[in-house]
């Protein structure tokens, strides 16, 4: 049906009329409006945060633009949360009318923001406890792709397409560890953003400057972070707080992309690093330094996933992998990683390494390629299903040049030299020249099949690593949400004892990882040299290194002469071999747990086939006749038993 003209005209008249008339109200009532939302405000403020919301002074200057002065937030017996002298701010009043809040324009001059912790009272915890009511309406499993864009739309809506920041500080203060970001002045104008920045901490004075695009509207941005003055940027508190000391010369953050397709919410772009250090004990004893790295990014979130697509990808130094993360709680909560190293070159993995990670590969050389994948999945209601798949794919590939760690070392005569506790214990001359040298064929052959059932059954046949050995070691240290378990080998222990320490930092452990690997697969040292060395260099007692001393610090015996029962007593003895003397009672015979853990031991050996009934025929007890036994507290027959806590043999070796 088709309306008359002037029909259609006096509809379009009266239209305009209406939003002129709301334009005036607006204006005429923009200020008692104004004064409800601020009411509002500090209503929540004080029912929600139990935290006091002033302003001094509020007032509209036009239609849109709102005067604030003197903003102060402070939380029920805390320190003041937020204090702000002069904000002059716009706001899109076509967007306020369907209830989405735009920023125009930001103004503000002179301000704080501190975080304050006194003891155990930080004056922010209000803030970080969560809404009862947003809980209970998020009872339903929450949509991630939905929230994260929601949240991230009304988050990009806040921020002005112009901004002038002066005089604004960020201040940390956590019982006495102070730090100060002063942004001295910001300025975002025709997308273009530019900011001055003085940091004070209890070591370091800097001036920052942050520089580059930002378009909040288009959600795009493309910054850089550097230094104005000489030297590294140093990352403030956390030495302080985490004994972190982190620095680095630049960092540029770029988001490309910002969408939602369907429930899918995807986010794209890169950030880099130049020159980023790091120095924290538990990483390693020295300054770990990545020269360039960067991150190209492709974050993924659906009804009911979160991840890291697998088209991103990370470049470290000339070192490029396509990582897959996944968080997925479809049907089961189910943790998902992925990585995988396309070919590359041997030397250049070698030589991108990061300096001060892996010190005995410097000076390593190496031709031919390789490749890797690693494919790891846990299943949080179903454990026993985790998947650890690791391959490494060679080609022609071959070390040419050792660097610190010479792999050859172990094929000849050396000195070795225990680390305990950072202190260097007495020189082990490994070779004939030391008459408590053993070689292989002269060691019980009772012994070599202890040992190996403690501590590595399948040493003859794997290379290196046991991936169920992995698998079971992940799976516990996931239960008890610690590092409780591993899963080192006969060979891993070699490598960590001659040419590592015993220092428990990532940089040790991966160097660990790497040089097993090539012992292993580049068939370096054969099996028989390698279990011959690490029976004469381990522990078995107190400043008693190899086979030939402990045989006759507990037994007075040769190697070749021990029973069935001393070797299991000896193999028994090596995760704690100073400690050996807590298994005896006061009248210096083994204790009954130390006898439980002998008799597993043994009837393992039994079910395996490496002991039959015949070798046990006519033991005698475990008697220590040795220098040994001097170390045995051996007391009166009325004295007090000590009690013992130690753990059951299983528990021991992993078993």
């Amino acid at each position: 049906m088709n309306f008359p003209k002037q029909k259609l005209f006096k509809a379009l008249k009266i239209l305009a009329l209406i939003l002129i008339l709301l334009c005036i109200g607006l204006y005429y009532f923009r200020d008692s409006l104004l004064k409800q939302v601020i009411a509002k405000v500090t209503h929540k403020m004080a029912v929600d945060y139990n935290s006091d919301f002033s302003i001094k002074e509020a007032s509209f200057n036009g239609l849109s633009t709102i005067k604030l002065t003197d903003v102060v937030l402070v939380p029920k017996n805390a320190d003041t949360l937020l204090k702000i002298n002069n904000i002059e701010t716009s706001v899109s009043l076509s967007n306020l009318l369907i209830g989405d809040v735009q920023v125009g324009t930001l103004n503000v001059n002179k301000g704080y923001i501190q975080l304050v912790k006194k003891g155990k009272i930080r004056n922010f915890d209000a803030f970080l406890k969560r809404n009862k009511d947003e809980d209970s309406e998020n009872n339903e499993k929450r949509k991630y792709g939905t929230f994260a864009y929601r949240i991230i739309s009304k988050l990009l809506n806040l921020v002005p397409t112009d901004m002038n920041l002066e005089n604004f500080q960020f201040k940390i203060d956590d019982n006495g560890k102070k730090t100060s970001v002063a942004i001295n002045k910001l300025v975002l104008s025709d997308k273009q953003v530019e900011t001055s920045i003085h940091v004070v901490s209890k070591d370091f004075d800097q001036r920052w400057n942050l520089k580059g695009f930002a378009d909040p509207r288009n959600q795009k941005a493309d910054i850089r972070f550097f230094n104005l003055d000489t030297g590294a940027i140093r990352v403030p508190y956390l030495d302080e707080r985490y004994n972190l000391k982190a620095s680095f010369d630049s960092i540029r953050l770029n988001v490309e992309n910002i969408d939602k397709s369907g429930s899918e919410f995807h986010l794209d772009g890169f950030t880099s690093i130049v020159n980023l250090k790091i120095n924290h004990p538990k990483i390693a004893s020295k300054d770990v330094v990545i020269k360039n790295a960067r991150f190209d990014y492709r974050f993924l979130l659906g009804d009911d996933f979160i991840s890291i697509d697998s088209t991103s990808t990370m470049t470290l130094n000339k070192i490029k992998l396509r990582p897959y993360i996944s968080y997925n709680t479809e049907k089961d909560t189910v943790y998902t990683l992925k990585v995988d190293i396309p070919k590359m070159k041997a030397q250049d993995f070698i030589v991108s390494l990061p300096d001060g990670l892996f010190t005995h590969f410097q000076g390593m050389q190496a031709t031919g390629n390789f490749d890797y994948k690693l494919d790891f999945k846990f299943n949080k209601n179903k454990p026993n299903t985790l998947v650890f798949d690791s391959k490494l794919n060679k080609e022609d590939l071959r070390i040419t040049k050792y660097g610190e760690a010479d792999l050859n070392k172990l094929n000849g005569e050396f000195v070795y030299r225990a680390i305990i506790q950072n202190v260097l214990q007495r020189p082990i001359l490994v070779g004939n020249a030391n008459p408590n040298y053993t070689p292989l064929d002269q060691i019980s052959p009772y012994l070599r099949k202890c040992v190996l059932t403690t501590e590595d059954p399948s040493f003859f046949s794997h290379r290196g690593f046991i991936n169920e050995a992995f698998k079971q070691s992940i799976l516990k240290n996931i239960r008890t949400k610690k590092f409780s378990r591993g899963a080192s080998t006969i060979s891993m222990q070699l490598i960590k004892n001659v040419f590592l320490t015993r220092e428990k930092t990532l940089s040790r452990k991966l160097e660990e990882i790497l040089l097993v690997y090539i012992l292993e697969n580049n068939r370096i040292v054969s099996k028989e040299r390698m279990l011959e060395v690490y029976f004469n260099i381990i522990e078995w007692g107190p400043n008693v290194y190899g086979i030939g001393e402990a045989s006759h610090f507990y037994f007075q015996k040769s190697p070749s002469a021990l029973n069935v029962d001393e070797c299991l007593y000896l193999a028994t003895i090596i995760p704690k071999p100073r400690k050996f003397m807590y298994q005896f009672n006061d009248e210096g015979n083994l204790k009954d747990y130390a006898l439980k853990n002998q008799k597993f031991l043994k009837n393992l050996m039994f079910r395996r086939g490496l002991l039959v009934p015949e070798d046990t025929i006519g033991q005698l007890p475990v008697y220590i006749s040795g220098n040994a036994r001097s170390l045995i507290k051996i007391k009166a027959p009325d004295s007090t038993a000590v009690k013992n806590d130690s753990l059951s043999f299983e528990d021991e070796f992993n078993l």
